[in-house]
């Protein structure tokens, strides 16, 4: 895979993010994870497991309202 296409699946993984963290930080966590797998498939990318985890657990941790959306490290597009 070229950088380009990781470095594009990146950034579409991340728009995913921001978004579900906008709209749904206070929702139920099962809620979250399911928006958040929706938009990733409607994006055509995939996190690893642990960096799907991670993201999940920061977008909850903003249920504090002090928290800023969490960064996407890595993605890579569905084949």
């Amino acid at each position: 895979m070229t950088d380009d296409k990781k470095q594009a699946a990146t950034e579409a993984a991340q728009l995913v993010v921001d978004q579900v963290s906008s709209y749904q930080y206070s929702a139920e966590d099962d809620t979250i994870a399911q928006q958040l797998d929706e938009g990733l498939a409607k994006a055509q990318v995939t996190l690893s497991d642990d960096e799907r985890t991670r993201i999940l657990a920061e977008i909850d941790g903003m249920k504090d309202e002090q928290s800023s959306a969490p960064q996407v490290s890595s993605a890579t597009p569905v084949e």
